[in-house]
């Protein structure tokens, strides 16, 4: 698939699947929780269909697989020979995406150079924010390999929310830590030059990535798995956090959330979260 006509086939197989009813969109309220200076979001599902299959990424069920085959009404197309894009089915804001093996893998193993380069496809040509929650404790809905990516737009997760306690202006695979993530986790800057070729982003991922784990000590394990973390990259900046447990108070935790953006099933679900403070939440499932 070539990256220029990439975001016109996700229209298109978005326009088809609405239709059919295959995709079926999260209607979501919203409010704002300010913490430490910082804003963050906290989004609860307003629909009672949403309500009931609610994961950020989908519905969570260790005996299906929908990435092997996936739906032809969600597949928008391949991204390199191992990869394909496919509609998310419960998608978060428009032209949600996974980015899945087309293999089965375990979504715990290691991200690898072909990962890196199916998600530079999709960033070369529109940007966004690319995510991969690594294993059940980091909010992963499916076993099956897979990244995510949505594309910039108000109220969608970003690594924004970090930037004013970021060196500017340093140069690739510089490595920081942010003063008011109180878990282990590292950012690394990557290549952010406008219309970079999806092969130098894609190197540029993979270098940053393995920087970061070797910084947080995180290796592969028993069956080279590597333990639970949230992988995110926007805004000339990749972030690694390695991650203790899924909930908070009863909600789910996921990438998105350390994107500047929290999902409940219910407004209610978001009490403690609003009196413990979203930089508490997070620290919680940290490590």
């Amino acid at each position: 698939m070539a990256t220029t006509d990439l975001l016109r086939q996700v229209d298109e197989r978005a326009q088809g699947a609405l239709a059919s009813g295959g995709l079926q969109p999260l209607v979501t309220e919203q409010t704002e929780l300010a913490d430490g200076g910082l804003r963050f979001l906290a989004r609860w599902v307003s629909t009672l269909a949403g309500k009931s299959a609610l994961t950020p990424g989908g519905p969570r069920d260790p005996n299906f697989n929908p990435f092997l085959p996936p739906d032809p009404a969600l597949t928008v197309g391949p991204l390199g020979d191992a990869h394909t894009a496919i509609l998310n089915k419960f998608p978060i804001s428009a032209r949600h995406l996974v980015i899945a093996t087309n293999a089965f893998r375990e979504q715990l193993e290691p991200l690898d150079r072909a990962d890196f380069a199916a998600l530079a496809r999709v960033m070369a040509a529109a940007g966004g924010l690319g995510f991969h929650n690594g294993g059940t404790a980091a909010g992963a809905s499916q076993r099956h390999k897979h990244l995510q990516w949505i594309p910039r737009a108000e109220g969608n997760a970003s690594l924004d929310i970090w930037l004013p306690g970021l060196p500017a202006g340093v140069a690739p695979l510089t490595t920081a830590v942010h003063p008011q993530l109180a878990v282990r986790h590292c950012f690394v800057r990557v290549d952010a030059a406008p219309r970079a070729r999806p092969e130098q982003l894609a190197e540029s991922f993979f270098t940053a990535y393995t920087r970061a784990l070797a910084l947080l000590g995180l290796a592969p394990g028993s069956g080279g798995l590597l333990p639970p973390s949230n992988l995110l990259i926007a805004d000339g900046w990749l972030l690694l956090v390695p991650r203790s447990r899924e909930h908070f108070e009863g909600v789910s935790i996921n990438a998105l959330a350390f994107g500047g953006t929290f999902y409940a099933q219910e407004a209610e679900k978001l009490a403690a979260l609003r009196t413990a403070g979203p930089l508490a939440a997070l620290a919680a499932v940290g490590v």
